[in-house]
């Protein structure tokens, strides 16, 4: 049976996954259990999140540099103004989305490399986030922590947040017709103008989107940690991009999997998690995700070496 590309997209990030989990219970069989689960998964959810967002924006063939700052920028607001004052807070976290928005409209308009404007924004972001928390502090507001915290039965509440935030945005991204939107603009964007829509209000809502899902992971950060920092979240920004790639996505074209990228987000979160649960140095972890990426990326390209050949014969 011939397996066509889309297809080996979505099955090597679960094969993946599934070798990864079957490895660290192997090595450590009580992490079989809800207790083990959920220490290893602990903090898939805001990586997931961060993910998603960094997702929107390759789909229109764009890279953020700044998702690590901005979510740490979230995060502070969260810790600070969200938690004593939530209507301020709220504003100030909706005022960050619409930043986000023209960040994508001038990017277009302007013609400027979207690495260049995002890298340039994530100055701005962090020292925002240090204005507002110079030093770790602040407190988390009680219902995202509640929310955060909460045990569902049989399975931890970060596996049930990641299957939920896979499904909604599968539906929002391959389902709906905003969704095709986005990815018509990152695969054909005169095409999409040609059909009467504006790439620059498509884009605006992509940018928007991507940064209330960063906001989300801001959030559900400081639901977890309890407290904030300017740097809490910064590598995030390597994580996101090697979730979505590692998930099926590329950096063009449009072509990116939802579901594809929170399993990625899973395999980064159990690979770092499990070596923590292992005591072994952060400096390690980062280097056994990058492994987990090569290994991969070597094998999404072997396979579609062998289905090109196919064709050809």
């Amino acid at each position: 049976m011939k397996l066509s590309s889309g297809t080996v997209r979505m099955i090597i990030p679960a094969v993946s996954l599934a070798v990864l989990l079957s490895a660290v219970f192997y090595m450590q069989p009580r992490a079989m259990s809800y207790t083990g689960l959920n220490l290893l998964f602990n903090l898939a959810v805001p990586i997931a999140l961060a993910t998603i967002a960094q997702m929107l924006i390759m789909a229109v063939n764009d890279l953020d540099l700044s998702m690590g700052t901005f979510v740490s920028f979230a995060a502070c607001v969260t810790a600070t103004f969200l938690q004593s004052s939530p209507f301020v807070g709220l504003l100030i976290l909706i005022g960050a989305i619409a930043v986000y928005a023209a960040m994508g409209v001038i990017i277009y308009l302007r013609e400027l490399p979207s690495i260049v404007v995002t890298l340039g924004m994530s100055f701005v972001w962090a020292g925002l986030a240090v204005l507002l928390l110079p030093s770790p502090g602040g407190s988390a507001p009680d219902w995202a922590r509640a929310l955060m915290t909460s045990k569902p039965p049989v399975v931890p509440m970060a596996i049930v947040a990641s299957v939920v935030i896979a499904a909604v945005t599968h539906f929002l991204v391959m389902r709906s017709s905003f969704g095709v939107l986005i990815r018509g603009v990152g695969g054909n964007s005169r095409s999409v103008e040609r059909a009467g829509w504006s790439v620059i209000g498509i884009r605006a809502a992509t940018y928007a989107l991507a940064g209330l899902f960063a906001v989300l992971a801001g959030i559900a950060l400081v639901g977890l940690t309890t407290a904030a920092d300017a740097n809490i979240a910064l590598r995030y920004t390597l994580l996101s991009i090697a979730g979505v790639i590692l998930g099926g996505g590329e950096f063009v074209g449009g072509r990116v999997s939802p579901v594809g990228a929170v399993i990625g987000a899973l395999t980064l979160t159990l690979a770092g998690s499990f070596l923590s649960f292992m005591r072994i140095s952060p400096d390690w972890q980062i280097g056994a995700q990058g492994a987990i990426l090569i290994v991969v990326l070597g094998l999404r390209l072997f396979l579609n070496r062998l289905e090109k050949r196919e064709k050809n014969r």
